[in-house]
């Protein structure tokens, strides 16, 4: 993979069991606010799914409304929502993880040395990022 995807599978592989990152919030960890399709691209990608203590848990991975993917890649649609509700997630409906419960605060599992950021520097613009008014 390069070198994008494995900052991608480092972050996610961080993702504690019963809490769920956003695609938008990976790519905020690992300095690349304005590309979280590209993590969605190696989710679908990912060469290791599942659980075990050698997996990638691309099924943690909502989109940031707390969406599951409508064609989950590894098992069909309703895996996704089976593996999450496993570990404890909590969902506000059908297909809709509550964000406020479950939302990873992206901090755990970071190495204290500042090896990938945990959050935009202080003058970071998300209005121009995000293209959207906050």
């Amino acid at each position: 993979m390069g070198d994008f995807s494995d900052k991608v599978y480092d972050i996610t592989s961080r993702i504690p069991r019963g809490k769920v990152a956003s695609y938008g919030q990976i790519a905020r960890l690992i300095g690349q606010p304005r590309k979280s399709r590209f993590v969605g691209f190696a989710m679908h990608s990912n060469p290791h799914p599942g659980t075990g203590p050698e997996d990638i848990p691309c099924h943690r991975v909502v989109f940031k409304d707390g969406a599951l993917c409508e064609g989950y890649v590894f098992g069909g649609p309703n895996e996704q929502k089976k593996m999450l509700e496993a570990e404890g997630v909590i969902f506000v409906d059908d297909t809709h993880v509550d964000m406020e419960k479950c939302q990873w605060n992206g901090r755990d599992g970071i190495e204290e040395d500042g090896s990938l950021p945990v959050m935009p520097p202080a003058d970071f613009d998300w209005k121009a990022e995000l293209g959207e008014d906050l």
